[in-house]
């Protein structure tokens, strides 16, 4: 699988939040989207990515930007990410890895000598118009937060 071009539509997609509530990709133009996926909400690396974000909610806002972080967990699970970490943000439900496999982040992955599939931790960064303007193929879960406000803010 390939990542969507960038320069291209960000391809579109309606996915369950936190709540269990519906939402679309195209719902939020007008806005510059920071789309993230990631592998299991309430893991280390996700949950200092997650936090990351969390704090940085002011300068995210100022800066126009809504984030929406994705994985394949159930809403129950995210709901209880939300809650335990106080996060601020919208956190979408992906168990049937369609989005992630449009996204071109499902794949095989190494851990432990072991090989399985999975969500590859990737970043795409979508303008007002609904333009994919940037993406992030690694991650670095320490300063995810700081990486995509920079790159956001490139976009004004």
């Amino acid at each position: 699988m390939s990542l969507p071009p960038i320069g291209e539509p960000a391809p579109d997609f309606t996915l369950p939040d936190q709540q269990g509530q519906p939402r679309s990709l195209r719902d939020f133009r007008g806005q510059i989207v920071v789309l993230y996926f990631y592998p299991r909400a309430m893991t280390p690396g996700c949950t200092v990515q997650a936090c990351g974000i969390r704090d940085s909610r002011q300068a995210l806002a100022e800066a126009g930007v809504t984030v929406l972080g994705v994985s394949p967990d159930p809403s129950p699970r995210l709901a209880k990410f939300e809650e335990k970490q106080q996060l601020n943000f919208l956190l979408l439900s992906d168990e049937d890895h369609d989005v992630t496999k449009r996204y071109g982040v499902w794949g095989p992955k190494k851990f432990m000598g072991r090989e399985f599939l999975g969500v590859k931790r990737s970043t795409f960064i979508i303008d007002r118009e609904g333009v994919l303007r940037h993406v992030l193929a690694k991650v670095n879960t320490k300063t995810h937060h700081e990486d995509v406000l920079a790159l956001a803010r490139e976009l004004g």
